[in-house]
């Protein structure tokens, strides 16, 4: 019997090219000056769900992704590259969500889904580097979660356990627990592959249902701006900028001198 797996993605600015235009002048984030990209971490999460699925026959890949309209493009590199359907979950009411909202809406989302055995995503999102959703999501739904998964060790449905690797300070561990479950998974997991030129022909002009508060019988109070208690004040750009600069040499005198220097300034100590 196969196995019911949900993927959760977002598309992203892409802030690994933030130019001088990244930033509006009331201090949030230029969207229309980045590009939008599927988030890292979760094409990492994909890929665990694709490894599921090839070695579970008859299993399925639900991907959801709450966002604008144009967030449906995530939603077809999920189908390129091998998941099975894909939903939107966008109204002009969840704009402006926090981790809270956005778990929330997603929880909702979840649950009108249905049917599943494990919930992937990727352990933070590349525009906030919160991870807290993945785990507010488990809460919300009641179930346990594993996070920062390197790996899918075995699964299996009959049993309703999962074995997982995962990483810790200093090392990684084995840990075992039961379906239904969230996991999140950390870009040091497996890559993603690639796009499967049969599958983007196929699905090129795929479209996808579009969900709104209404369909996931959100409360109006827990999404969007309404159910979200952190509001970013002020953003700010800061360059760090030497005052001045020592070349030390590797004598045991500079050493010795510039630890006293570092003492004596509280830098240390």
């Amino acid at each position: 019997m196969g196995l019911k797996i949900i993927v959760l993605a977002k598309q992203v600015p892409d802030t690994r090219n933030v130019g001088p235009d990244a930033m509006t002048p009331e201090g949030t984030v230029n969207r229309a000056a980045l590009p939008a990209v599927f988030n890292p971490e979760d094409l990492n999460a994909l890929e665990q769900a694709l490894r599921l699925k090839d070695a579970n026959p008859g299993s399925t890949i639900t991907m959801l992704t709450m966002g604008l309209p144009k967030a449906a493009e995530v939603l077809k590199e999920g189908l390129y590259r091998g998941a099975d359907e894909g939903v939107l979950i966008t109204d002009r009411a969840l704009g402006g969500a926090d981790t809270l909202a956005t778990s929330y809406t997603l929880a909702q989302a979840i649950k009108k889904v249905g049917d599943y055995d494990i919930i992937l995503c990727g352990r933070q999102a590349i525009d906030g580097d919160t991870a807290q959703v993945g785990p507010q999501v488990a809460e919300k739904l009641g179930l346990t979660q594993i996070t920062y998964t390197e790996e899918i060790i075995s699964i299996d449905k009959e049993a309703k356990k999962i074995v997982a690797k995962r990483h810790i300070d200093g090392g990684v561990e084995t840990v075992e627990g039961p379906l239904p479950i969230v996991v999140t998974v950390n870009g040091s997991a497996a890559p993603c592959r690639t796009r499967n030129v049969k599958l983007v022909w196929k699905n090129k002009n795929a479209e996808f249902p579009a969900w709104g508060a209404a369909d996931i019988e959100a409360d109006p109070m827990q999404i969007g701006k309404a159910g979200s208690p952190t509001n970013v004040k002020a953003v700010k750009s800061i360059v760090f900028k030497a005052k001045e600069n020592k070349t030390l040499t590797s004598s045991d005198a500079d050493i010795e001198g510039l630890i006293v220097e570092l003492m004596e300034s509280n830098t240390i100590g």
